[in-house]
């Protein structure tokens, strides 16, 4: 009985305090807390349109119509029936290394159907390659600067409009050094189909 009132029982009301602590009522505060502060980033930054949910602005959407600006290739569940990846329930990257004949095989299919779309000057490294997540929502100005005359001659717009479109949407770096400026790819083709801007 000595033992069990010595040690167990500190032992257990520890795991039950930290438990309910770290488990329970802290999640529940900072759930809280991102709920008045950041409401829209604790709900995953979805974008509504119309009342209806289109997406977030935090994760990659396939867009293949040459109207659309294309994002970065997604590995995530990429399978004959759905070519595009983008697969919620398999979020990955390919873990492919770079002597792989199956990554050296796609990323030259993917360049020469990027060529074959765009024209045949350099291939930006993000529109070839996949994320870690599969799921990345934004491309480099350069990746979307390669799409300009593609998306403006599909649309039957003026590049210097489509280009407006993009400096819209291209963030810079936090406080101006903290990573790469980046366009958000969904927020863009909203923005070009005249949903938002």
């Amino acid at each position: 009985m000595g033992f069990i009132s010595r040690v167990l029982r500190p032992a257990i009301v520890m795991l039950l305090a930290l438990t309910l602590i770290t488990g329970a009522a802290y999640p529940a505060l900072i759930t809280a807390i991102a709920q008045v502060v950041f409401p829209s980033q604790a709900n995953g930054s979805m974008i509504v349109v119309n009342g209806q949910t289109v997406g977030s602005s935090l994760i990659g959407q396939c867009f293949d119509q040459s109207k659309y600006f294309w994002g970065r290739p997604s590995a995530a569940g990429v399978t004959d029936s759905n070519p595009c990846g983008y697969d919620a329930n398999n979020s990955a990257g390919s873990n492919l290394g770079p002597t792989s004949q199956a990554l050296i095989d796609r990323i030259t299919a993917s360049v020469d159907s990027l060529r074959a779309a765009n024209g045949n000057g350099p291939v930006p490294v993000d529109l070839v390659t996949t994320s870690a997540s599969g799921f990345d929502p934004d491309i480099s100005p350069a990746a979307a600067e390669y799409q300009v005359a593609r998306v403006a001659a599909a649309r039957g717009m003026t590049a210097d409009a489509v280009r407006a479109a993009v400096a819209r949407h291209t963030q810079q770096p936090l406080l101006g050094f903290l990573g790469e400026p980046n366009v958000n790819v969904l927020l863009l083709n909203l923005d070009l189909d005249g949903v938002i801007q």
